[in-house]
C-alpha cells in the first residue's frame, strides 16, 4: 500500500503543478499556493502509510536518517518518478498539448537555488517527521508544504522550483524544462537531501540503527 500513496500523492502533485503552471492560462501568482497545498493535503494524507515523501530527494533524506529500507527507496524512487511522468503527461494532455518554450536555465544558478531549497524542504520533513521530539505534532504537512510554496515564490524564476526529480521528471515531460537538463534537478535535488539528513542526523541520532548499535555495544561490555 505504502508505494500506491507514494504513487498518489506524487501524480497529484506534479499534476497540479503542471495544470497550475502550463499556459495557456498558467497563473504563476498563485501556482505556488496550490503547489504548496496540495503537498501539504497530501502529506497529511499519506503521512502514516508511506511516511508522504512523493520526493526521491525526501526519500533518500529519510533512507539516511534510517527511517527507510535500501528496497523500498529504490521502489519509492521509481514509483515517484513514474507517477511524476504520467502526472507531467496527463497535464500535458489537458492542456492540449500546449508548445512550452523550455525554460532558459543558467546551470549555476539551477544547481543553486534547487539544491538551496531542497535542503530546506528536507531539512524541514526530517525535523517535523523523523524525531522524537517533534513526534506525534499535526504541523508537519503544513510546515513542509510552505516550505515548498516559499521555495516556488522565491526561486521559481530561476530553476522552475521544482526541489524534486519526480517533478523535474515531470516538468521536462510537459516541454517546460529540456530533458538535456534534468541532472542539474537530480543532482542538485539529491545533494541537498544528503547534506539535510547529515545535519539532523548530528543534531538527532539516528533513529534505530543507533540505538540498537549501543545496545549491543552495551551487552558486549555486560558480557566481558
Amino acid at each position: 500500500m505504502k508505494y500506491i500513496y507514494e504513487f498518489i500523492g506524487t501524480f497529484f502533485l506534479v499534476f497540479t503543478i503542471g495544470m497550475t503552471v502550463l499556459s495557456p492560462n498558467s497563473l504563476p501568482l498563485v501556482a505556488p499556493i496550490a503547489i504548496g497545498s496540495i503537498l501539504a493535503t497530501m502529506v497529511y494524507a499519506g503521512g502514516h502509510i508511506s511516511g508522504g515523501h512523493y520526493n526521491p530527494a525526501v526519500s533518500l533524506a529519510a533512507f539516511l536518517r534510517g527511517k527507510l529500507s535500501s528496497l523500498d527507496l529504490g521502489i519509492y524512487w521509481i514509483v515517484q518518478i513514474v507517477a511524476g511522468l504520467i502526472a507531467g503527461y496527463l497535464a500535458h494532455y489537458f492542456k492540449d498539448f500546449a508548445v512550452q518554450t523550455p525554460v532558459n536555465l543558467d546551470t549555476t544558478k539551477v544547481l543553486i537555488a534547487e539544491f538551496l531549497f531542497t535542503f530546506a524542504l528536507c531539512y524541514v520533513v526530517l525535523n517535523v517527521a523523523t524525531t522524537r521530539e517533534t513526534h506525534g505534532n499535526s504541523y508537519f504537512g503544513f510546515a513542509i508544504g510552505f516550505t515548498v510554496l516559499a521555495g516556488a515564490y522565491a526561486v521559481g524564476a530561476i530553476s522552475g522550483g521544482a526541489f524534486n526529480p519526480a517533478v523535474a521528471f515531470g516538468l521536462a515531460i510537459m516541454t517546460v524544462t529540456s530533458w538535456s537538463k534534468i541532472w542539474l534537478f537530480i543532482l542538485a535535488n539529491l545533494l541537498g537531501g544528503i547534506v539535510a539528513a547529515i545535519v539532523v542526523n548530528l543534531a538527532h541520532e539516528r533513529s534505530d540503527n543507533v540505538e540498537s548499535l549501543q545496545e549491543k555495544h552495551h551487552n558486549k561490555h555486560h558480557h566481558h
